[in-house]
Formats: structure tokens, C-alpha cells, sequence
């Protein structure tokens, strides 16, 4: 059997791209400011086959807000200028406000938070209007609503649209998750029926059991010390990520597309704390020692690879 170096554990390390090739290629092409290979990567990947990922590494490459403008020009009468424009300033919008608390962000940073997530909605909803069959403005839309506060209505209709369009598709499944978490502006228990439902209508392989797993984590995070673990190791918690794993990852019909990679580190993550080292295990040698910023992040922030490191240990 090939031995993956990822399964010597000071080996594995955080792939930014998944280790997709890919990704990492349009990554380069954003960063270096190649306008035409950007756009040919994404119109060479369809809509329907989720490329999600795709346009998150352009939204979240460096410099793409200095050059997209002479894109946006030279072809006034595209719809994908005008997504990348809004993605980017999506994720640069994020980027000025930054992952601190409510109370450690600037007012300086709220303005530039609130005018880049502004400008990115006129793009989006421009590409939307332009290509009213693709599920990604909406999807976009989400991420900009979320930023400012356009309520549980407007983002239950921006999910909505998207998924009208897409049915499974897991950004927009994972931002409506988002949005229904109590640090937003839902509660444990929307976040939960949400995440069931989601993946109880969605076919055997799909990424979407996913959001069983992160809706977990979302709850373990927002206890204290003790309270935290006596929950995600309660028996109902951990046979529902079995069941969620079973209709997902371990499903034989699993979708090894881009996302692939993540689901398994999610999975991983939530059976390490939910004390399921058998499970646990099985995730982790998935993944071949790839480790994705999400959601090991949650756990350490400046170092992602090291709580990887840690569980995978701990699940022998």
C-alpha cells in the first residue's frame, strides 16, 4: 500500500489550495493578475459542477481588487467580471474587518468592512441579472448579506435563490448554517434541524453531511470548558455524526470532487471531540495528512496543522 507522508504526523501540513491542482493553478493565475487564464479556469468549469471553490481562491488572492477593474472594462458585456469583482470584494471586505470580536474591530475597519461588502452586492446582483441561472452571485450574496445584517428574511431568500439553482450546493448550504448559528442571528436549535434536514434530502455521497458535523463544533465552541465536552460526547451526539459519516463520507457513492478533503477534516475534527477514536481515525487517514484550514482554525488559529496533529495522535 502507497504510504502517504501526511500519516507521519510532523508531515502533515495546511494545504490552502486542498492540495487540488486545480485550485492551486487559479490561485497563481489571481495572484500574478492573469485576467484571461482566471477566466478560462472558471468558464471551463461549469456552474452546475459547483465551482465554489474555484472563485473562493480568486476571491482570496491578494491584489485581485487592483486588476479586476480593467477586466470589468474590456468586457462590459460579461457576467464573470462582474463576479469576481464582487467575490473578491467580498473576501477583501471580510479581510478589513478580520476575525476579532465585534469589540476589538475599528470604526476605521467597520467603514471599510461595510463600503467593500456595498460595492460587491452592486456587482453581484449585476451578475445575477446578467446569468439568471447561476447559483454563485447568490451564494456570494450570502457571505456580503451576513456582513450587513440584512436579516434572517433577505438571507433566507438570497439561500434560497441559490439553491433554487443548485439544489446541494454546500457553500450556500454552509452559509445558511452560518447564518442560523446563535452567534448570528439564529439559535442551537434552527442550526441543528437545519444541518438534519439538509443532509436527510440530500442523495447518499453528498458533501452536505458536512453540516452535521460543523453544527457540532458550532456548539461545542460556544460553551465554557466542561460543559463544551460533556455535550459532544453525549451518545446522541455521536451517533448522529456516525449516521451523518455513514450518508456521507462513508458512503460508497462519496463525491471525491474539491471539497472532498475539507468534509473529511470536519468529520475528524468533530469525532476527535466527540471522544470517538475509532472514527476518528478512519477520518483522519482520509485524508492523507491534507489539512485544511477549516475547521482546525476554530481550534487553533495561528496554527492549524497543530490541533490536527494532536487528535490524530490521540486517535492512535
Amino acid at each position: 500500500m502507497k504510504r502517504w507522508a501526511g500519516f507521519g504526523f510532523p508531515g502533515a501540513r495546511v494545504h490552502q489550495d486542498y492540495a487540488d491542482a486545480e485550485i492551486a493553478r487559479i490561485t497563481e493565475a489571481a495572484e500574478a493578475g492573469d485576467w484571461p487564464a482566471v477566466r478560462d479556469q472558471l468558464a471551463a468549469h461549469p456552474e452546475e459542477a459547483d465551482r465554489t471553490w474555484l472563485l473562493n481562491a480568486v476571491a482570496g488572492a491578494a491584489g485581485v481588487e487592483r486588476w479586476i477593474p480593467k477586466a470589468l472594462a474590456a468586457e462590459p458585456d460579461s457576467a464573470l467580471p462582474l463576479l469576481v469583482a464582487g467575490a473578491r470584494h467580498v473576501s477583501w471586505g471580510w479581510e478589513a474587518r478580520t476575525g476579532a470580536t465585534a469589540d476589538h474591530v475599528s470604526r476605521e475597519q467597520f467603514a471599510a468592512f461595510h463600503e467593500r461588502l456595498r460595492v460587491a452586492e452592486d456587482w453581484l446582483y449585476q451578475a445575477a441579472e446578467r446569468e439568471p441561472t447561476w447559483a454563485s452571485p447568490w451564494y456570494c450574496l450570502q457571505k456580503s448579506g451576513r456582513g450587513l445584517q440584512v436579516g434572517p428574511a433577505v438571507a433566507r431568500r438570497r439561500f434560497e435563490a441559490a439553491v433554487r439553482r443548485h439544489p446541494h450546493h454546500l457553500g450556500a448550504h454552509q452559509q445558511q448554517l452560518q447564518q442560523l448559528c446563535a452567534k448570528w442571528s439564529g439559535s442551537h436549535e434552527e442550526m441543528h434541524a437545519f444541518a438534519r434536514r439538509s443532509v436527510a434530502e440530500a442523495p447518499g455521497g453528498s458533501w452536505l453531511g458536512k453540516l452535521v458535523a460543523v453544527a457540532h463544533i458550532e456548539h461545542w465552541l460556544s460553551l465554557d470548558d466542561g460543559p463544551d465536552t460533556a455535550y459532544i460526547q453525549r451518545p446522541e451526539v455521536v451517533a448522529e455524526l456516525r449516521e451523518a459519516a455513514e450518508h456521507s463520507i462513508w458512503h460508497p457513492g462519496f463525491d471525491l470532487g474539491q471539497a472532498w478533503v475539507q468534509v473529511h477534516n470536519a468529520f475528524a475534527l468533530a469525532f476527535s471531540l466527540a471522544g470517538d477514536r475509532d472514527s476518528a481515525r478512519r477520518c483522519f487517514e482520509a485524508t492523507h495528512g491534507i489539512v485544511t484550514p477549516f475547521p482546525w482554525e476554530y481550534v487553533d488559529a495561528g496554527d492549524p496543522a497543530e490541533p490536527y496533529r494532536r487528535y490524530r495522535a490521540a486517535a492512535g
